[in-house]
């Protein structure tokens, strides 16, 4: 495997009964990528995902991150070598303002735990960084509101707070843009034009927009298997990708 890729997954396969979820995926992400995998629902993309993460163990295959083999790696062991799923740092306190819930994400990525959380939300040490990564994701204004009190599209942001709080090499973004309303995606799009380059970033994603202007190569998964990977324009032109994953509709693309 070349050295120049950050993430190198080979043959990674994964079964549920009689079912191959995953069928022998392969998939190269360099350093400050961003690499989209899209496909129908049932492809496999959220099993994917989780065996990348650590949160599901693979039953054969490799998974190399930073030149190292992390196919039976803890998930907390991942997350300190600088791979974050944006949903492992977000088990927020609603309760807490924003501001609070990313001063208890800069302390974890300390090495520190939650565990006493009014002691870390009063150390002060904590408010500068946390107060610039709320304002590196448009929330500069929002830090003292409780977390309950914003609306979705905030929340999204607040999680991707959280996740660059991690000082991440490699983010796992299983789709940011769920559940928001064009204005709200077309945002998250522009803070994540902001931060490429510095991370790199494999992104699961349904909406296309936002798929074709952000990445810089796409993987198109169905049945568990990658049927193509190539740049935005070569997927827009792949027939294969048409007909088992887009249908054919030339306004998708």
């Amino acid at each position: 495997m070349s050295a120049c890729f950050l993430l190198q997954v080979r043959g990674l396969t994964k079964r549920f009964g009689g079912l191959r979820v995953t069928d022998g995926f392969d998939l190269d992400i360099g350093e400050g990528e961003v690499h989209a995998i899209i496909g129908p629902n049932g492809a496999g993309k959220t099993t994917l995902i989780n065996q990348l993460s650590g949160e599901l163990r693979p039953d054969g295959g490799s998974i190399l991150f930073a030149g190292e083999e992390v196919v039976h790696t803890p998930v907390q062991r991942r997350v300190a070598m600088g791979m974050a799923r944006s949903y492992q740092v977000t088990s927020v306190f609603p309760d807490f303002s924003a501001l609070q819930n990313v001063m208890l994400a800069v302390q974890s990525a300390s090495g520190h735990s939650y565990g006493f959380v009014r002691p870390v939300i009063a150390d002060r040490s904590l408010v500068e960084p946390a107060q610039a990564l709320l304002a590196s994701v448009g929330l500069g204004g929002r830090g003292n509101v409780p977390v309950a009190s914003l609306a979705h599209g905030a929340r999204r942001q607040l999680e991707l707070a959280m996740t660059l709080a991690l000082r991440p090499r490699l983010m796992l973004l299983d789709e940011p843009m769920a559940g928001m309303s064009q204005k709200e995606s077309a945002e998250m799009v522009e803070l994540l034009q902001q931060v490429r380059g510095r991370h790199a970033m494999l992104l699961v994603e349904h909406d296309m927009d936002a798929v074709f202007a952000l990445a810089d190569r796409i993987t198109v998964l169905v049945y568990g298997r990658a049927i193509a990977t190539g740049t935005p324009d070569e997927i827009r032109d792949n027939p294969e990708v048409r007909h088992a994953y887009l249908g054919d509709e030339e306004e998708v693309l």
